[in-house]
């Protein structure tokens, strides 16, 4: 009960996987994300002219994964910046602890 698929389907849905994939690459780079979006619209326009009726869906994904791509970038250097605080304050603490000794071993 295999679907019949012309073989120009297949290569047309293989370069919008390719196109995508290659988007969503982009954006983990985190600079290149006009490109990604450049390269997203292409794919975008190439969907709404094979199939308009999911072209609007797919943006809507674009977008949400685009949101979720910058909020993740937000909260890894939040977590980056906290780490470093946290970092920075046990040394400060392992610091006085010797500080504190070495007072102690003074009197």
């Amino acid at each position: 009960m295999s679907e019949s698929v012309p073989t120009e389907s297949k290569a047309t849905k293989s370069l919008l996987e390719v196109t995508l994939s290659g988007a969503i690459a982009l954006t983990k780079e985190g600079n290149s994300m006009t490109e990604a979006t450049s390269q997203f619209e292409a794919l975008l326009a190439q969907v709404e002219a094979d199939s308009p009726t999911v072209a609007p869906l797919l943006k809507q994904l674009w977008e949400e994964y685009i949101s979720v791509q910058r909020s993740a970038a937000f909260w890894q250097v939040m977590s980056d910046a906290e780490k470093d605080l946290s970092d920075k304050m046990s040394a400060t603490h392992i610091q006085l602890k010797q500080n504190y000794m070495r007072l102690i071993q003074e009197q």
